[in-house]
């Protein structure tokens, strides 16, 4: 006898490059006790850890299942930019049972998260002065990597397109941020925004003030941030100065491209790690240089998703909309899904 009913639930799961976490929704609430978190590298593919969460969970038998994939997404296909792992709608189907699946980007889903996300789970870096439900929306990752997405309200529902903003050309506005780009560069030959706005990003950052200085010393981003929190190191706090101007310069960008003015959300590790202090450091100024348009700048708040548990939220919205939608058209959804 399994513990949960059956066909009532949807499975979510967030698919990292170092872990996946995986739990049960009822339409948009959590089921009590049910996230899990599982190990990727003590797995073959992404249909044993669904087979093992499944039969950890009491063999539960779901209605519906979406993973949240860090990599792209082309024709209902989905390939992890930092793990050998393919994933298809119909391993999903196969895995889980379900009768409805999805496979969204790990942005994407951050994206299907806006207005989900528990208001006490925001902070607010610049206010947003647009009370428009229905404005466009924009979400940045910042955390192992780099990405960008809008997010439109559509007559037939939100609208989250895919992107690799991450890797469009560094911005570069000085010597010194030319020096910067052409540092980068060394890896692969083209300095990425996603070189200097990423965990390894600040690493690089770090690394090429000690170039600059004279003093070349290599730092984790773990230790960078250590180090500027403990007020031990002047080059992690020039460090964190650079990657905030950085930020809100990519950030103000992207949101001249996109017109999000229903708001700009950053997430990920290291929007997290970096919120307290991106007022502090330029990203604001940064943000709003934009010359002659420096004043339209202040129609786009920004604000940080703290939320670990976002991109799960977003797939469980993902799957309601697509079983409100589908279910609608044949005759009513069925509560809670």
């Amino acid at each position: 006898m399994t513990k949960h009913p059956a066909n009532l639930y949807s499975i979510v799961a967030d698919v990292g490059g170092t872990n996946t976490r995986v739990a049960l929704y009822h339409g948009l609430d959590p089921v009590p006790e049910t996230t899990r978190r599982y190990a990727n590298a003590e797995f073959p593919g992404l249909e044993s850890v669904l087979r093992r969460y499944i039969a950890d969970e009491g063999d539960v038998d779901c209605l519906a299942a979406c993973v949240a994939v860090a990599g792209p997404v082309r024709d209902e296909k989905a390939s992890l930019t930092n793990l050998d792992w393919t994933i298809d709608k119909p391993m999903l189907a196969r895995a889980t049972q379900a009768e409805t699946v999805a496979i969204l980007n790990d942005l994407q889903a951050q994206g299907h998260a806006l207005g989900h996300v528990a208001e006490d789970n925001l902070r607010e870096i610049l206010p947003s002065p647009s009370k428009n439900p229905h404005a466009a929306k924009m979400v940045i990752g910042i955390g192992t990597g780099f990405n960008a997405a809008p997010v439109f309200e559509t007559e037939v529902g939100r609208l989250v397109t895919p992107s690799e903003s991450g890797h469009q050309n560094l911005p570069v506005r000085s010597d010194a941020d030319m020096r910067l780009a052409n540092y980068v560069a060394t890896a692969h030959g083209f300095p990425a925004v996603e070189d200097v706005l990423s965990g390894r990003g600040l690493e690089h950052v770090y690394a090429w003030l000690g170039v600059e200085a004279g003093d070349p010393v290599e730092k984790s981003a773990h230790q960078v941030m250590t180090a500027f929190q403990e007020g031990s190191d002047d080059r992690a706090t020039e460090a964190v100065r650079v990657f905030a101007r950085f930020l809100g310069t990519v950030a103000g960008n992207l949101a001249l491209i996109n017109l999000p003015f229903g708001g700009v959300y950053l997430a990920g590790g290291m929007a997290q790690a970096m919120a307290p202090y991106l007022a502090q450091y330029g990203f604001i100024d940064a943000f709003r240089d934009k010359g002659r348009f420096a004043g339209f700048m202040s129609n786009f708040g920004v604000s940080v998703i703290e939320d670990d548990y976002a991109a799960l939220i977003g797939s469980a919205a993902h799957l309601k909309a697509l079983r409100t939608t589908t279910l609608g058209a044949e005759g009513g959804a069925r509560p809670g899904i």
